[in-house]
């Protein structure tokens, strides 16, 4: 097997490391990303999951609630080992102090050292890029910004999670364990890749564009020259007192070519709205309505195979208020069994990475073999 999927709901770190090695005993492999719930300590399970693999990058987050083939657990750790058939090479930077800086020249000028090519010439249908984001320092933006002035190459992932207790969230990479910090992981693929982007939401005709913001804050003032709340409980037709009951079914999107690009709703404050990723002044977004999650999911995965990618592996970005709005509806092993046959690993995420920082959105990176 090129890639293995494995899982442990072992508390013990090093236990728990050795229980994942012994369920991939079949692959030899060239990288290992995995997700642990943030019971485990960080820096234990990062060098445990190293000392289990030393010969492979290992790498991942701390999480919300883990994806593994078939299953959405929690209090877990999940795994995929991938071999060189798939991966022919790779390189991890660590991108540290992002709350205060932005340190991505420095990681690619790290990848440029590594694979003798200059980021911004490498082919962006030969490389691939993974990142991974402490997701308690609001610096999404700006890092997915700064990889884009950068260089063309796609770089698709999320914000690491802590279990709904917006404490402290970790990144792991080859043994250590970092905070406010993020990794960007690149990837050279024998064999292609794809992406999947499934939001489950229609768009509604209702338009709202943001007239007032504070953008450090993720704080919209006014949409419509109007209160942001007040704007908003008005473009779903309710009072501001109820507004807040309609943030997980009501978000709103940038809407391009059709396709929205979520922001949700954290939120009201003095009738001004705050928002899990940032909405820029002068933007202009739809009024969002949710879907089914399951049936668009099973859509996105059945057309991505129907396209001629031959699957090896699936890595999903999972936003946490999806996984939420899962568990209210009773349908997260429905879930879980849509990659039930292929090897899939991902996490419950504090926001995700696609073409910059959305919400509400599973982004999905396709290894193809």
């Amino acid at each position: 097997m090129n890639i293995l999927t494995a899982y442990t709901t072992e508390s013990n770190p090093e236990a728990a490391a050795n229980q994942i090695r012994s369920q991939m005993s079949g692959v030899d492999p060239r990288a290992v990303i995995y997700f642990a719930s943030s019971q485990y300590d960080p820096q234990a399970i990062s060098q445990a999951m190293q000392n289990a693999f030393p010969q492979a990058d290992t790498f991942g987050c701390s999480t919300a609630g883990e994806i593994v083939s078939g299953h959405m657990l929690k209090n877990s750790v999940v795994a995929m080992a991938i071999n060189s058939v798939v991966i022919e090479d790779m390189n991890i930077q660590i991108v540290p102090q992002i709350q205060t800086e932005n340190r991505v020249d420095d990681a690619f000028a790290g990848f440029a050292d590594y694979f003798k090519t200059e980021p911004m010439t490498m082919d962006v249908d030969e490389y691939v890029g993974i990142i991974l984001v402490d997701g308690l320092r609001g610096a999404e933006e700006r890092l997915m910004d700064r990889i884009g002035e950068l260089s063309e190459l796609f770089f698709i992932g999320g914000s690491a999670g802590d279990d709904l207790k917006f404490s402290q969230t970790w990144i792991f990479a080859n043994g250590q364990a970092y905070t406010d910090a993020a990794l960007l992981a690149l990837l050279k693929p024998r064999m292609g890749f794809s992406f999947i982007k499934t939001q489950s939401f229609k768009t509604c005709p209702a338009k709202l564009t943001a007239t007032k913001v504070n953008a450090k804050e993720r704080k919209v003032i006014e949409f419509n020259n109007q209160p942001a709340s007040v704007a908003y409980a008005q473009a779903i037709g309710t009072s501001v007192d109820n507004v807040e009951d309609y943030f997980m079914s009501n978000p709103i999107g940038l809407v391009i070519e059709d396709d929205p690009y979520v922001r949700s709703p954290q939120r009201i404050e003095d009738q001004s709205m705050f928002f899990y990723c940032n909405v820029m002044e002068g933007m202009e977004l739809n009024l969002l309505e949710s879907t089914d999650i399951v049936s668009d999911t099973k859509a996105a995965v059945e057309e991505a195979a129907a396209e001629g990618n031959n699957i090896a592996g699936i890595i999903n970005f999972h936003c946490i208020l999806r996984t939420l709005g899962l568990e209210k509806a009773g349908q997260t092993e429905d879930y879980g069994a849509i990659f039930s046959k292929i090897p899939t690993v991902g996490f419950s995420t504090y926001g995700e990475a696609f073409l910059g920082h959305i919400n509400q959105t599973a982004t999905m990176l396709i290894l193809n073999q």
